[in-house]
């Protein structure tokens, strides 16, 4: 039977893996082994600053096993989203690392490098000729959201890693990609079909969390035939079910039958889902649909400000029952200390966990019976210096504020450290969530071929 199998090692390079696991994937003869890098769960922080969310010691490990791997076997290593977010510093430091360890363990292979930041030129052009539409809830793009942008990011598809491959990539580290393309582009090179494929590289990006109990730190193996596709959880403690399977299937999505990426949409009208084995589902009938026109989405984010936080404990019921009121005098005597201070340049939060800490204003629970409450009290502003000055006079005010009932006069807060308040550092916002029209898939997305000889390379771009 034509087949192709894929190996998915982890939901998100350095989230790590069982070596169990992965070595029972390889010994079921995988044709490529691919990784999901990036989120953008974590927020705007890591896109912005060009940092990476997971821990360099811990994106080594899971690499040094994958490239190992991909060369005794002799088949493609794939990566996606390389450093979390994609962005030009996130490419360089995945790029180091794979460096380091072909050196350290004299591995050679030919390396492609998807470069996928946008350049603000090419996005200003874009928007300047009506290329651009926003997507919901997200609000029309503006020249000045490009030019503040510290990183703009396209999610590329399928095509520039297809094109990688035909050039005879042996390893890929790509810039911002969505999720399953790392997944489908291989079998789609091979000829398979691109509605399953798409599917299947939707479930295994978070390789088994699809499972039970799931898990983003497991491995999973995806079997793409002519018609169907099978997933194999590589840990016998877990099994994949029809249930888990089509519920992950819902992950992340707007419409339950559609899903779409770049050049059209996952379509899940006609999809079936049945218990193959006691651990191995059976998926069919994914179609793909073919857009109007190809598109790519793009992530921005720019700096907000400055933030200090600050972080408290209080359990004496009668300053629980008015923290609504005390939280509104500590408002109001910041305001009044500081009225030379414009209010626009700062905002001041307070998050209360035992109350509505989660929900905040969503909070269906309006009375509460927490004998204590969590505190976060949160400075936002245009400057480090002013962030600090807002959230210590804050915290002292709270501290030492007086309310009806009150008993002792040492202070209304525990804090949990000293010093009480961290100076957070930079605060970003996504300020692009937009789709660009394109002509060409890869246009957007420059690529890099180096050969790899034991951490040396000579490198061409294309």
């Amino acid at each position: 039977m034509k087949e192709v199998r894929v190996l998915s090692s982890t939901a998100i390079l350095g989230y790590g893996f069982p070596e169990e696991s992965f070595m029972a994937g390889l010994k079921r003869q995988p044709d490529i082994i691919a990784a999901d890098a990036g989120s953008t769960d974590p927020g705007p922080y890591y896109l912005g600053s060009g940092v990476s969310f997971t821990d360099r010691h811990a994106v080594y490990r899971d690499l040094k096993f994958m490239l190992k791997a991909g060369r005794e076997l002799g088949i493609p290593v794939i990566i996606g989203t390389a450093g979390g977010s994609g962005a030009e510093p996130h490419l360089r430091w995945t790029k180091d690392i794979v460096i380091e360890i072909a050196r350290k363990e004299k591995l050679r292979f030919r390396l492609a490098v998807i470069h996928g930041e946008v350049k603000k030129e090419e996005v200003m052009n874009a928007y300047r000729s009506g290329r651009i539409t926003e997507l919901p809830p997200g609000m029309p793009l503006t020249e000045k959201d490009i030019e503040e942008s510290t990183h703009i990011v396209g999610q590329m598809g399928i095509e520039p890693f297809i094109k990688a491959l035909e050039g005879g990539a042996e390893v890929i580290i790509a810039g911002r990609a969505y999720d399953p393309a790392v997944f489908a582009a291989y079998p789609v090179w091979k000829g398979f079909d691109i509605g399953l494929a798409l599917h299947m590289g939707k479930i295994l990006e978070c390789a088994a969390i699809a499972a039970v109990p799931g898990s983003g730190s497991d491995c999973m193996l995806g079997y793409l035939r002519e018609d169907h596709f099978l997933l194999e959880p590589l840990n016998p403690e877990r099994r994949c079910t029809v249930t888990s399977v089509a519920a992950h299937t819902l992950y992340e999505k707007s419409n339950p039958y559609i899903l779409p990426g770049p050049g059209g949409c996952i379509d899940l009208t006609e999809a079936k889902f049945e218990q193959y084995n006691d651990n191995v589902v059976k998926v069919s009938g994914s179609r793909f649909a073919l857009s109007a026109e190809y598109t790519v989405k793009l992530e921005g984010a720019k700096i907000e400000g400055y933030r200090t936080v600050s972080v408290a404990g209080a359990r004496d019921p009668v300053f629980i029952s008015k923290i609504d009121e005390i939280i509104n005098g500590v408002r109001e005597r910041v305001k009044n200390n500081f009225s030379e201070i414009s209010v626009e340049s700062y905002t001041l939060l307070f998050h209360l966990y035992g109350k509505n800490g989660v929900m905040g204003d969503l909070e269906p629970v309006k009375s509460i019976t927490s004998h204590e409450l969590g505190i976060i009290i949160e400075t936002v502003a245009c400057s480090q210096e002013l962030a600090n000055t807002i959230c210590s006079f804050a915290r002292s005010t709270m501290l030492h504020y007086g309310y009806p009932g009150r008993l002792s006069t040492a202070g209304n807060l525990a804090f949990l450290y000293s010093p009480s308040d961290f100076k957070a550092g930079e605060v970003y916002r996504f300020n692009i969530y937009h789709l660009i029209q394109v002509d060409d898939p890869c246009a957007l997305f420059e690529k890099e071929i180096l050969d790899i000889k034991e951490g040396h390379n000579g490198n061409q771009t294309c």
